[in-house]
């Protein structure tokens, strides 16, 4: 049963990688080149974990593997470009969910926690749910339409409350707090 396990958690793994790599159409000619670790994702499981991976050091994509409950509140800081790449506009994405290789989500999750604290600019959660309150003090805050906060969402002003695209549900109060 562990070994099941383990090969359903890499395949889910290498699906959700797959949406993160190159679409430059020469994959021959990439398949020498060595691979570029600062595109990578946070794959994570552990609250612990993710609470890294959403922090000032942590990635630009932070994708959890199940249900997972962090039992403190989160901050999600720091300043991250698309792919991680400074050329590219400043975005950070928070994934609750899985994918095949062709992008079709094939699972979704839910984070629990007591308050997400949003502090890094154009944040994305996408997919699932985060269950607790959300606080965003950041411009660009994205809930994407496959996505729900089952709790309130806070805005730290009007401004940062007019910059956001909520597209996704939110169960409680939408307010500047």
């Amino acid at each position: 049963m562990k070994m099941v396990k383990g090969l359903v958690v890499a395949g889910l793994a290498a699906a959700l990688l797959a949406g993160c790599g190159s679409n430059d159409g020469n994959s021959a000619a990439n398949a020498n080149k060595p691979a570029d670790a600062t595109t990578s994702a946070s794959i994570v499981n552990q609250s612990g974990a993710f609470v890294n991976a959403v922090s000032e050091k942590g990635t630009w994509i932070i994708a959890i593997l199940n249900d997972l409950t962090v039992d403190q509140d989160v901050v999600v800081a720091g300043e991250f470009h698309d792919k991680n790449d400074a050329s590219k506009d400043i975005y950070r994405k928070i994934a609750l969910y899985a994918q095949d290789e062709d992008h079709n989500v094939t699972a979704s999750y839910t984070l629990t926690v007591p308050k997400l604290t949003v502090q890094s600019e154009n944040l994305r959660i996408q997919g699932g749910t985060v269950k607790g309150d959300v606080y965003v003090e950041a411009n660009g805050f994205n809930l994407y339409e496959n996505a729900t906060i089952d709790g309130n969402l806070y805005f730290a002003n009007a401004d940062v409350q007019a910059s956001a695209k909520i597209d996704g549900k939110v169960t409680g109060a939408t307010e500047v707090k």
